[in-house]
């Protein structure tokens, strides 16, 4: 396995990783203050939760329409443009007097054109890297976005105590220029991995070619369902405490942090592979705690020990690529990317609907039975695939 100073030695990883470190920078530092504009504006833990996950709710039509582009388009382009329309979409979202329904007509454009951001850049990190440099680059990006979050959410939450919501939304936009430039002038121009032009039909096609093999089914599944349900327990950090709620994230980013360390450099593969079910348990299982309304140094200590189970998405990435042509990595990857993303931003909007004629607590612990439920059918599932007589599946519920 490659190790993390030979990735950094590989030619364009290390823009590809600066840039996309200053992008989750600034999606922590905006979203929260997005997060806090709306909760100031509105009161509402459903609006709240919306506004920092409803980019994610975008992405479902972009994987409908647009995810051909993954593999169509010229990578170092894409990822440019897509950097620099976050920096206007943000920097709108900051403009005084904006309405809230224009706040989130800005969200919804801006999830279109996430959609193309993960398979683009997954893509071009699987052809970079050599076939078993990718689990170790993709848990070295992981690690960043970890690292990067717990320090976009201090910073944060830090400056939301000094400065407006609008003026922390101005800094994130100014991140994500600065993205832009690192991936528009360290990058190559490589050409796109797949002839022909993106199109909705070109997208539809390839979605049902990935979704007609019943291993890769269960591996998406496992990459969407439980893990976006526990995003959704995440979504009402705000309005669980609304003065603490960086405090909440960075732990979560912390205990995320662990997790992809632990995976993805610590544990022999043969181990590795055993633990997708119960690293998926681990994500969701804290959150019950919840139910008891738990002071703000107990959820802390849920939130880190829960969030160390999202190493679980590094075992069933691996996974998929193992069960995926090299040539549909981009569209596999970015499938992967938008449905997860997609529910996030559902189980956020249901969260919020949840905590908003309940409590946050009741949200959050209603996310997490459901995300422990799905865990287990899917495993469940998967075992009964691979009896005798069977199609082969994916070891656990991946």
């Amino acid at each position: 396995m490659s190790s993390y100073r030979s990735l950094l030695r590989t030619p364009e990883f290390t823009p590809l990783f600066l840039g996309s470190a200053a992008q989750t920078a600034a999606q922590t530092v905006g979203g929260l203050a997005l997060g806090t504009l709306v909760y100031r504006a509105t009161g509402s833990p459903l609006l709240s939760a919306v506004s920092m996950f409803g980019p994610s709710l975008a992405q479902v039509l972009g994987a409908t329409f647009l995810l051909s582009g993954a593999d169509r388009l010229p990578p170092r382009t894409a990822l440019s443009v897509i950097a620099l329309a976050f920096a206007a979409g943000t920097a709108a979202q900051a403009a005084p007097g904006l309405p809230v329904g224009a706040v989130f007509g800005v969200v919804l454009v801006l999830g279109l054109v996430a959609s193309l951001g993960g398979g683009v850049r997954w893509g071009l990190l699987n052809e970079i890297l050599t076939k078993d440099g990718y689990l170790p680059g993709r848990s070295l990006f992981n690690m960043m976005s970890g690292l990067m979050q717990i320090a976009g959410f201090a910073t944060g939450g830090a400056l939301l105590e000094l400065l407006s919501p609008r003026v922390c939304l101005l800094l994130s936009a100014a991140l994500y220029l600065l993205a832009a430039l690192a991936l528009r002038l360290g990058l190559t121009a490589r050409p796109p991995r797949t002839a022909g032009r993106a199109s909705p039909a070109a997208t539809w096609r390839t979605n049902a070619l990935l979704w007609s093999s019943r291993p890769r089914r269960l591996t998406y599944l496992g990459l969407w369902l439980p893990n976006g349900l526990v995003v959704g327990c995440e979504s009402l950090y705000v309005s669980y405490a609304p003065h603490a709620a960086g405090t909440l994230f960075a732990c979560g980013a912390f205990g995320m942090f662990a997790g992809d360390v632990t995976v993805g450099r610590l544990l022999p593969p043969a181990v590795r592979r055993r633990l997708a079910t119960p690293l998926l348990l681990l994500l969701a299982t804290p959150y019950l705690v919840f139910c008891a309304h738990p002071p703000l140094p107990v959820a802390a200590v849920c939130v880190t020990v829960a969030s160390v189970g999202f190493g679980a998405s590094l075992v069933q990435q691996e996974r998929l690529m193992d069960l995926t042509p090299g040539e549909l990595a981009g569209q596999a990857l970015g499938l992967h990317s938008s449905g997860m993303l997609t529910m996030q931003g559902v189980s956020a909007a249901l969260a919020g609907a949840v905590a908003q004629l309940t409590s946050p607590a009741a949200g959050m612990t209603v996310m997490a039975a459901g995300s422990v439920g799905v865990t287990l059918a899917l495993a469940t599932a998967a075992r009964r695939s691979a009896e005798p007589g069977r199609e082969p599946a994916a070891a656990e519920a991946r």
